[in-house]
């Protein structure tokens, strides 16, 4: 009886996002494999919305630094700094908006999503803090691009990016 062979990737950080950022594209997946997700992303210059995610986050800074924002139980909102070559743990259920420019590089290691859950993407009103929007899926496979497909839902409607509270209009990203 032969055994299928072991699949342990190693993967040089470095060189992938060197190829993200040569080839323009956002995300390139590393693996998904039994309950594990990992990719590498290159940041969103428009990135603004928060991403209420089902499973636990790390966050490791390949290149640049991220300026991680995120709301507590009370609504405030404040900013975790995080630096080439550092970490960060956010729990599932935070509230949390990666903002970090296109020459900047994140690896970011997560649960693969459990049937029924739901990935959630919320904007807010830029000038009074109202809630504009919110997308909600399940994520299947990261290789889709998930986060392009929220962003791209949201900017081509002006009514979702339209404040009910000030009548503030999100510009299209």
């Amino acid at each position: 009886m032969t055994l299928p062979p072991i699949s342990m990737p190693i993967v040089d950080l470095d060189a992938i996002a060197g190829a993200l950022g040569e080839r323009g594209e956002r995300v390139h997946v590393l693996w998904q494999e039994g309950e594990s997700l990992a990719f590498v992303a290159r940041g969103r210059e428009y990135r603004s919305e928060f991403h209420l995610n089902p499973s636990d986050e790390v966050m490791f800074m390949i290149r640049g630094q991220m300026n991680l924002y995120y709301l507590n139980p009370d609504g405030s909102e404040d900013i975790a700094v995080i630096p080439e070559g550092s970490a960060i743990y956010t729990r599932s259920g935070i509230a949390h908006s990666p903002r970090f420019p296109p020459d900047a590089f994140v690896m970011v290691i997560e649960r693969l999503r459990r049937p029924g859950e739901l990935d959630r993407f919320r904007w807010y009103c830029d000038k009074c803090r109202t809630f504009l929007h919110e997308e909600r899926f399940h994520v299947d496979d990261y290789s889709k691009d998930p986060v392009g497909k929220a962003y791209r839902r949201f900017f081509d409607d002006e009514q979702a990016r339209t404040c009910k509270q000030c009548g503030e209009v999100k510009p299209a990203g």
